[in-house]
């Protein structure tokens, strides 16, 4: 490991001591996803927006070919991540890092990005502390401390006084439970119970059961797609809980597109937090979702707007640069970037380089037979708490 450490920091003195431009008049960028394995659907998603964002805006930027360079991870890896990004710094000649759909393969390649000086775009995974590894990095999608911690204000100021939680046992599902129990309680609530359950659960029955026990005002639950909304929503309906009496609160992942067809009506009333759903009205999202459909013949999610917005972020500092690729030009031209997405106005904190936006509370309802994410409260200008606290 140490002889490949020296080669490969041998490796980048050289390259860094020629011409930063790997090509004349290109601009190559390695994207770094997972387009194999259980979270392939989520990676072609992130990089359906790439191609959705190049197909609407063309593949050159200040006079510059934009050129991409893919690798498949198969999923969390970080290992193979930072030989990736390794390989494509030292052999392809990249100029930016872009990608990074899980937090482990992002947290790998930020080594690469910092000895390299490359500028390094994570446009999907979302705990807070990967934007600290480097500094020529910055974060297009979301934290879930700026989702959660948001959600748990908003619960307690609306009235909701007694919660219990429900999360995944696994990274995501604990920042999440941290972030909510945290905000809750500060804003004057309180938690009355909470619960773990493994990553493959299957039934969710007797966790319901012990959350119904403790006759809160409100669940908080947190849970990764797939199939668990369905056995979530079919637990909930199972047990008897009225999301009239009981509100049932998540996060964008519990009740995206798929997972509400997963549901069924079981998830007619339930309350979520998130930063972008298609179903959105606005002009510029309008025409997004339009074209997404016509090139990938399905609805954009998450995953796709943190891709789309990744490469808006690349272009708008190549074109302040003249195109000019050096690691600490581009994250110069970067930092306190700010334009409209297809999910709302949104910039780059120029102090912490991470992703400043509005997260909108939503409803599950029946329109037009369709279960959809009604908007019907917003808080604008959303920084990641956590590093707002020094975390």
């Amino acid at each position: 490991m140490t002889r490949l450490r020296v080669r490969f920091g041998c490796a980048i003195a050289l390259l860094l001591g020629v011409s930063t431009a790997s090509a004349q008049g290109t601009v190559k960028i390695g994207l770094i996803n997972v387009l194999s394995g259980q979270f392939a659907d989520a990676g072609i998603q992130l990089d359906n927006g790439v191609k959705t964002y190049m197909k609407q805006h063309g593949d050159t930027v200040a006079g510059k070919k934009i050129e991409i360079i893919r690798r498949d991870v198969g999923g969390p890896a970080p290992d193979v991540a930072k030989r990736f990004a390794q390989e494509l710094v030292v052999r392809d000649g990249v100029d930016i890092l872009a990608g990074f759909l899980l937090t482990p393969n992002a947290l790998a390649a930020a080594d690469v990005s910092a000895q390299a000086k490359k500028f390094m775009v994570v446009m999907n995974a979302a705990t807070s502390v990967i934007i600290t590894k480097s500094p020529y990095m910055i974060r297009t999608s979301v934290t879930l401390p700026q989702v959660m911690e948001t959600f748990g204000t908003w619960a307690a100021k609306s009235g909701l006084k007694k919660c219990y939680t429900m999360v995944t046992d696994y990274g995501p599902g604990h920042d999440s439970e941290a972030a909510f129990q945290r905000a809750f309680q500060e804003a004057g609530g309180e938690i009355v119970g909470s619960v773990r359950f493994p990553v493959a659960n299957p039934d969710f029955s007797a966790f319901v059961q012990r959350a119904k026990d403790m006759n809160p005002q409100c669940i908080y639950i947190f849970i990764p797609g797939g199939a668990q909304p369905a056995a979530l929503g079919k637990a909930f309906a199972e047990r008897g809980i009225d999301f009239t009496k009981t509100m049932v609160l998540g996060s964008g992942e519990t009740t995206a597109e798929q997972a509400l067809k997963a549901m069924g009506d079981a998830g007619l009333g339930m309350i979520s937090a998130w930063h972008y759903d298609y179903k959105s009205d606005a002009p510029l999202n309008v025409e997004f979702v339009k074209v997404f459909n016509e090139m990938h013949g399905r609805n954009p999610d998450f995953f796709s707007i943190g891709g789309y917005d990744g490469m808006h972020a690349i272009y708008e500092a190549l074109k302040k640069t003249g195109g000019n690729t050096d690691g600490d030009g581009l994250i110069a031209a970067a930092k306190g970037l700010k334009w409209q997405s297809p999910r709302g106005p949104m910039s780059i904190d120029p102090d912490t380089r991470d992703v400043v936006q509005t997260i909108y509370i939503r409803r599950v309802q029946k329109v037009g037979g369709e279960l959809v994410n009604v908007p019907f409260d917003k808080i604008e200008n959303v920084k990641d708490p956590t590093r707002a606290r020094g975390g």
